[in-house]
């Protein structure tokens, strides 16, 4: 309807034409839903917006926009309102066909061409894999994957990607802190490094390689420890660490080495996808960082930097001319030692991403990456690429709370509770929503109990009763020995004239538009509040009319509008990743 109304405004302003002295273009045509019913279903600025580029007073050229509108019969009149807004009340068959078109389109009915097709690559979660995916990785995971729904159900071409940060130090200290384990438990009693990965979840890594490997990777303890620098607290944590890696690498050699630290990778990229999996979140890639380096990527983009200009040499390290594409630094690409960094990583897989053909680029990240955009924009800049193509959205930190007291967690202390540990406990679609309740931009406190209870206040319990409600009133119709007849029930949608039907049919009819603002802001709490406001809206007519009645053209129109309704809830819930049972 919104989109009808549009199309009919940017006609009449083309049929004013040579009297605007600057005609607007379609897309600055805009129409809103009145927040009041008494200013009608919607109205627009439009006459606001041109009146000073059409030298005319806004409510006259209000009034000859109205004039110009072409007949319609969606629209039942229009009035004037305030200082120039143009206001729309529609025909009670506006609201009718879109019920139809509801029914007629049923899992497709909110989609659009908006996007397009534009090429966009969605890369979420990209958890380092060292360890298991926590909480807080939870709600990049519930974003990202209900944000690619979301734009690919208005018209882009969405692709999903996992970045593998397999390659540097932290996988290092990820094999060696699983061979430490090993050792102990073959026996070997030598300290675990303070700066190595202390969660439970290494022992069973350990455990395997053990199997697998027997007593072959074995040294003694003394031999491992000997000469080492200090550990913290006596000592520094960093140089002991690194000194174990080389001690590790040495004794070990660097093949058996890289097997040990394949083989740990392997289990914790195993367990974060099945952890993903069970939380009906699916990558179209997983993009290994080491993959890129084999690939040449880095020094494709090193060198097309050069060929630019835009690399210099200094204190025996190469640095790229980041602050000339407004980045507050400039930025080291390759270390003293030729090692190169991971901003040189994160710029040659952008670039590349774009060499793949995607338009528009998104990277969720956690909130502690502010610095990122500024330099990755820069470097795709200065390559060549459009910097705006980069968009980074940060996911605010996540608390949990139980009867009101917040749980500690820490990283560096393993006190941290896992997504796995989370869902367990209060299952996948409780997850998925309180995820998705607060903006990304906004901390989120998920109150554990508040999401296993059966109760109204529960947003997951309140929109899936509202679906299994309808489900509910379909069975005791068909108890009865009455038949839905859905075509009876459309063509009498001008019966529905009640206070609650009208907020109904208001309500239900708003869903392209939420997914739509949804889209464009990359907000999907936007869809979870509507989805509330829809179930209110449902359970406030259920509560308030019978829907089966004895007039069947009542009856047919009343349950054309809960189960057009009750499929928006569908829709809505399966673009969040959240289940629709049909009873409860």
């Amino acid at each position: 309807m919104k989109q009808q109304l549009e199309q009919l405004l940017t006609s009449a302003l083309a049929t004013l034409g040579e009297s605007l002295s600057e005609p607007p273009a379609a897309a600055t045509v805009t129409v809103e839903r009145s927040r009041d019913p008494r200013h009608g279903d919607f109205a627009t600025n439009i006459a606001l917006r041109l009146a000073k580029a059409a030298r005319s007073n806004p409510r006259e050229l209000a009034q000859r926009i109205i004039a110009a509108l072409p007949a319609n019969p969606l629209v039942q009149r229009t009035e004037i309102a305030g200082a120039g807004f143009i206001n729309f009340f529609l025909s009670p068959a506006a609201y009718g066909q879109e019920l139809a078109a509801i029914h007629a389109q049923a899992e497709r009915y909110g989609h659009s061409a908006l996007g397009r097709g534009e090429r966009v690559l969605l890369e979420f979660v990209s958890a380092n894999p060292t360890g298991p995916l926590h909480v807080g990785h939870g709600r990049q995971a519930a974003y990202g994957a209900t944000l690619a729904n979301i734009l690919s159900a208005v018209g882009f071409s969405v692709a999903s990607e996992y970045y593998i940060n397999d390659a540097g130090r932290q996988v290092d200290i990820l094999a060696v802190s699983v061979w430490v384990r090993y050792l102990q438990a073959c026996g070997e009693a030598l300290p675990f490094p303070e700066n190595g990965y202390r969660g439970e979840y290494v022992q069973p890594i350990a455990a395997q390689l053990r199997a697998s490997e027997g007593e072959s990777l074995r040294h003694p303890a003394e031999r491992v420890l000997a000469g080492l620098p200090p550990d913290a607290p006596a000592g520094d944590k960093e140089v002991y660490i690194d000194a174990l890696i080389a001690r590790a690498r040495e004794l070990l050699g660097p093949q058996v080495f890289a097997r040990v630290l394949e083989r740990s990778l392997e289990q914790m990229l195993v367990d974060i996808r099945a952890d993903l999996e069970q939380f009906g979140v699916r990558f179209d890639r997983w993009y290994s960082e080491r993959e890129l380096e084999r690939s040449g990527a880095i020094e494709r983009a090193l060198e097309r930097l050069e060929r630019e200009g835009r690399l210099y040499r200094e204190q025996g390290a190469t640095w790229f001319r980041a602050t000339e594409f407004g980045d507050e630094k400039d930025r080291v690409v390759v270390r003293e030692n030729g090692q190169k960094t991971y901003f040189a990583s994160d710029i040659a897989y952008h670039l590349e991403k774009r060499e793949r053909g995607f338009q528009r680029l998104i990277d969720v990240l956690g909130a502690d990456h502010h610095g990122y955009v500024a330099r990755v924009r820069a470097g795709l800049s200065a390559m060549g690429e459009p910097g705006e193509s980069l968009e980074v959205i940060l996911i605010q930190f996540v608390s949990l709370f139980r009867g009101g007291e917040k749980i500690p967690m820490g990283k560096r202390e393993a006190q941290f509770v896992t997504l796995r540990q989370l869902r367990d406990e209060v299952g996948s679609d409780a997850c998925r929503l309180f995820y998705l309740m607060r903006s990304h931009d906004q901390p989120l406190d998920f109150d554990l109990e508040l999401a296993k209870s059966r109760t109204n206040e529960n947003p997951v319990y309140y929109i899936q009763y509202a679906h299994a409600r309808v489900a509910s009133v379909l069975k005791q119709m068909t108890a009865r020995g009455l038949l839905f007849d859905r075509t009876e029930g459309l063509a009498s949608t001008a019966l529905l004239t009640g206070t609650h039907e009208q907020a109904a049919l208001a309500c239900v009819t708003r869903f392209p538009e939420v997914l739509e603002q949804a889209a464009v802001n990359r907000t999907p709490h936007t869809l979870v509040h509507y989805l509330r406001e829809l179930a209110n809206a449902l359970h406030t007519y259920y509560n308030a009319e019978q829907f089966l009645v004895e007039d069947s053209k009542v009856r047919n129109a009343r349950l054309a509008l809960v189960s057009g309704m009750q499929q928006v809830l569908r829709n809505g819930l399966a673009l969040l990743g959240v289940s629709a049972p049909e009873s409860m």
